[in-house]
C-alpha cells in the first residue's frame, strides 16, 4: 500500500508579465468576460431548445432535458456570483487611497 502525502507549497504569488501592456491586459480581460457571457448564452439557448422540443413531443428523453436545464441554472448562478465578486473587487479598489 502506497501512502501519498500532499505537500503544501505555501502561498503562491502571481508574477506580472512585463511583456503585456495595460491595454493588452484590458483587452484580454474583456475577451475573457465576453467569452464567458457567450458561453452562458449558448447554454441557456440549448436548454430552451430542449425544453421546447420536449413540450412539442419532438424528444422524449426527460433526463437529458433536466440535466441541460440544471447545467444552465448552475452556469447562470456561477456567473451571477462571479459578477458580484468582480463588483466587490472594483469597489474595494476604488476605496483604496493612492
Amino acid at each position: 500500500m502506497i501512502n501519498v502525502v500532499a505537500q503544501n507549497p505555501g502561498p503562491q504569488t502571481i508574477q506580472p508579465n512585463p511583456k503585456v501592456t495595460p491595454g493588452e491586459a484590458q483587452q484580454n480581460f474583456s475577451n475573457t468576460l465576453k467569452n464567458a457571457i457567450e458561453n452562458l448564452n449558448d447554454v441557456q439557448i440549448e436548454s430552451d431548445k430542449k425544453t421546447a422540443a420536449l413540450a412539442k413531443g419532438e424528444i422524449d428523453d426527460l433526463h437529458d432535458v433536466m440535466i441541460t436545464a440544471q447545467k444552465a441554472s448552475v452556469t447562470l448562478e456561477t456567473t451571477v456570483q462571479i459578477q458580484k465578486k468582480v463588483i466587490d473587487a472594483y469597489n474595494e479598489i476604488m476605496r483604496m487611497q493612492v
